[in-house]
This record gives C-alpha cells, structure tokens and sequence, in this order.
C-alpha cells in the first residue's frame, strides 16, 4: 500500500520565493481552467477534457503577457489543470459540490511537483525548478516516489510524498469493535474504550480564548481605521492578523494530533473488523446550536484515518448505513425506542436493560459486522 510522508523542509530564501512562484502559478492555472469550464458551459457546450485545456495553456505560455508561466515547471501548472477538472467531475458524479475559485489570501498555498524528478538524500530532496532543500528529517529511500505536493500552513513549509509500504502481516483476534462518534466523547468503544472530547482540555479553551481577545482586537483596529465606506489595513492589523492564523494552525495541529492518537490505540488492539456509522455531517452541521462543536470534531478526518489504518493491519473497516438506529436499538433485546431525545444519556428499555447510551450504539455497530 501507498502511505504518505510529510516533512518540513527549510528553503533559503531564494528558494522560499521560487515556492511562492509556484503556488501562485497553480492557484492561477487552476482559477483558469475553473473560468474556462464555466465559460464554456454557459455556451451551451460540453465538459472540456483536460487534454484540450492543457493544449489551450501551452499556447498561453508562447504570449508575452504569459511568458512568465515558463518560468515554473510544466508538470505544475499541467497537474493545476487535471486537478480543476477532477473537482468538476466529482460534482458531476455527485461526490462534491460546484469547484470554487482559489483567493490568494484565504486558499491554502501548494503546488504539485514532477514525481519523476524528485530526489531525497539524506536531509535534502530535490524539487524540479528549485533544487535540493534541506529537511527537518530524511525521508525514507524509495525506488518510486508519487504524489509530490509542496504546501504552505502559515508558518512553515512542507513536502509530502507517497511511499510503497509492504502490507503488514499482523496476527489479528477475533474482536469486533463498534465505535460510536459524537460530541460529548470524541469516540465510545464497544470493548468499553472511551476517548474524550480534546475541545474541552484547557490547553484548547486557553488558545480559544486568546483567539477570541485578538478577534476583538483586529476588529475594532479596522473600525478605528475606517474611511469612508473602506477599511484601511495597517502594519498593526497585518500583525495581529498573522497572529490570528497562528492560532487557528496551533487548534487544527492539537485536534489532528488527537484524532491520530485515538485511531493508532484503537488500531493497537488489533481488532478483526472494525465498524462505524456513515454519518450525514453535511447534515448535522445545519443545527446551529451543535455546528461548531461538530466541526472541532473532525469526524470526517477521523474516519479517514481509522479506514486507512484498519487497512494497514489488515483489519475490515464497515460503515453501517446513514440512518441505522444504533443509538435508539436496545443492545439486549433488540427493541427500538423511536421517542429516544438528544438530552436522554442513559438507554432504558422495557425489558429492563439500562446502559449508557453511547456505549449501546457501539455495541450495536459491533453486532452488525456479524
């Protein structure tokens, strides 16, 4: 199987302005391609197949006014095109929804580098049309590499890569354990593992709380600033603004760390089959009252990593469908309580059973493997 590794590395700063170059290039590609496609629909006319844009992108370059899209690597700008077209597929086929345009000061800078050119060696890789970077740490020798993608998060830079990996053969029991997602655990286990909620740490509520305070700040900095029916940015703002996206990067890299800690001890166990819900997020987030504490969940990601994990060990990852009743069916007798609240933590049923109620919805997905 193919895992990715992710590094940082350490550009000079002719080498930090080369990446720029190239985020920049793919966010524009990209932004072009997604104006063709709707350009080209409101024409009445067909999809345009990548092959086609890529043709259209290669004239460009022959311009003056575009010339300067020579100056980074082709496979870049060629992968922005494949990835644009990719996203229009995916909401064809209903997977995604419309594909937005990339704002250069709130999309995320990464660019896609030619994997046949990339290198590692020791503490450095090699980058097409930037050279060797040094690195935070070596990245395993590999005879094929895949995937290159260098992204920005505000801070830092980083490099990750796919590597092949043997598939590991571990011996595995006969447990099948459910795991039941919500917001007042992050995860309730069948074999009685609890996993809580890292929103409520202090170390989350203490960041939270300065986040709040410099909100407020760069608020009022704008409404002191105002002129007009403008507002005038000032070093000040751009300081206390850079301090904001700091925060914002320190809360996603706790919430990540903890999603990867609960699904590595879950998949240390090393269960036969692990089941969980498809849970209808899109759907949940439009409570207004639980949005936010959905979000800071990270349901998705950690989904995402349990199914890849389960993969690594060669367990069975099974997702029950949408609207399975696990947290309404007694684990006992196999009743089901339509009238069953949000509020109602404890599952009593008239059969006498009375259980904690995440505990009974994982025991119900455990069930359901078998």
């Amino acid at each position: 199987m193919i895992l990715a590794k992710k590094v940082r590395i350490k550009p000079t700063p002719d080498q930090e302005q080369a990446l720029w170059r190239s985020a920049g290039a793919a966010r524009w590609v990209y932004n072009w391609t997604l104006a063709r496609q709707e350009e080209n629909y409101r024409n009445g006319s067909k999809f345009i197949p990548g092959g086609e844009l890529r043709k259209e992108l290669t004239k460009l370059k022959q311009t003056e006014e575009y010339a300067w899209l020579n100056d980074i690597s082709a496979q870049t700008t060629k992968q922005a095109v494949k990835d644009a077209c990719d996203a229009y597929k995916k909401m064809f086929k209903g997977q995604s929804g419309k594909p937005k345009f990339k704002s250069r000061k709130h999309s995320k800078p990464a660019f896609y580098s030619r994997y046949d050119r990339f290198k590692a060696d020791g503490n450095t890789v090699y980058l097409e049309k930037i050279g060797w970077i040094q690195t935070s740490e070596p990245i395993p020798q590999s005879g094929a590499y895949s995937n290159p993608r260098v992204s920005f998060d505000g801070k830092y830079w980083y490099v990750s890569i796919g590597i092949r990996h043997e598939q590991e053969k571990s011996e595995l029991t006969d447990e099948v354990i459910g795991i039941d997602v919500g917001i007042k655990e992050l995860a309730v286990c069948s074999n009685g593992m609890v996993f809580k909620n890292i929103n409520k740490s202090a170390a989350v509520r203490k960041v939270e709380k300065r986040l709040r305070r410099l909100q407020r700040k760069v608020s009022r900095k704008y409404e002191m600033n105002k002129e007009g029916n403008r507002f005038v940015k000032t070093r000040n703002i751009v300081k206390v603004e850079k301090s904001i996206r700091l925060l914002h990067r320190r809360l996603t890299n706790i919430r990540t760390n903890h999603i990867h800690q609960t699904t590595s001890a879950i998949a240390k166990t090393k269960p036969s089959a692990v089941v969980m819900e498809d849970l209808n997020v899109s759907g949940m987030m439009k409570n207004r009252h639980l949005s936010k504490a959905i979000a800071g969940q990270k349901l998705h990601e950690f989904i995402r990593q349990m199914k890849y994990k389960c993969e690594k060990i060669g367990a069975k990852f099974i997702q029950a469908a949408k609207w399975f009743p696990s947290s309404k069916m007694c684990s006992c007798c196999g009743q089901i309580k339509p009238n069953l609240k949000l509020s109602d933590r404890t599952y009593e049923c008239t059969c006498g059973h009375v259980i904690d109620r995440d505990l009974n919805a994982a025991i119900n997905l455990s069930k359901l493997a078998v």
